[in-house]
């Protein structure tokens, strides 16, 4: 490794080679894997509570041979993915009026600041008694985690567009109206895609809890099942995979982000 290199990973934000980026990446997975296979043959933790990376895998294997693995990932993406549009299609648009527009601000963030500090877990009993035990109980949970956070998050964004460009906009002649659309949503663009980034995590999160209860399905139910019967290999795979897919997600969003608004990185 070249000075030059090495003075760019000690100067802040310095750009750095891509094969040195990818290879320090797969050093720190190499790390935590070799960690967890060290601290799992050890006489630290007992095999029965911490399984090896080969005992989950089996666990992967023999879930998929028997048809259920696939059939349970799907149900809890498809919960996860209903529940973070759903949202979103809502939060983005009314998160740029709240700051843009200081009466709709006035109006919402009073209770909207209440509600996104009360517990998901509290509500989950109550969505059960009024919506039932189906997905849609399911969707309810990921769309009350993540919607009020959104609304929060996206007006700051919003409140951060600066007011010269508006002024420069009415200057030349732009109504509010086009305000609004051609400036205050196109200049929050990447922040809106970095608040979708980070509460797509939060709605991965709050999947447990909606299937923790009165799922029959998804990556959930078969940790609280496996718990029940001692399988602590499932429950690590589960838990494995909801990683892997939350952060198959997470890339999504960077790589859209990336895409669409070049013009901020």
């Amino acid at each position: 490794m070249s000075n030059s290199v090495i003075k760019n990973c000690m100067t802040p934000r310095e750009e750095l080679p891509r094969q040195l980026v990818l290879s320090t990446g797969v050093i720190a997975w190499l790390v935590l894997i070799l960690a967890w296979v060290l601290l799992a043959a050890s006489d630290i933790v007992p095999d029965m509570f911490l399984p090896s990376p080969v005992q989950v895998f089996e666990a992967g294997v023999r879930l998929a041979e028997n048809g259920t693995l696939m059939t349970h990932i799907w149900s809890s993406f498809k919960v996860v993915i209903i529940g973070f549009v759903i949202s979103s299609a809502v939060a983005v648009p009314v998160g740029l009026l709240m700051g843009s527009f200081r009466i709709v601000q006035a109006f919402l963030e009073p209770l909207v600041n209440f509600i996104r500090y009360l517990p998901v877990t509290s509500f989950v009993p109550l969505f059960i008694l009024w919506i039932g035990i189906g997905i849609e109980q399911r969707v309810t949970v990921i769309i009350f985690g993540v919607f009020f956070q959104q609304l929060v998050m996206i007006s700051d964004v919003s409140r951060g567009v600066s007011k010269d460009l508006m002024q420069a906009a009415y200057t030349l002649g732009s109504s509010r109206r086009d305000v609004v659309m051609h400036v205050i949503a196109p200049a929050s663009l990447p922040g809106v895609l970095d608040t979708l980034r980070v509460t797509i995590g939060w709605a991965w999160t709050y999947l447990v809890v909606a299937e923790l209860v009165a799922a029959s399905s998804g990556l959930g139910y078969i940790s609280l099942k496996a718990m029940r019967g001692f399988q602590v290999d499932v429950i690590f795979l589960a838990i494995v995979i909801i990683g892997i897919l939350g952060l198959i997600t997470d890339q999504f969003f960077r790589i859209l982000r990336a895409r669409l608004s070049a013009w901020a990185s």
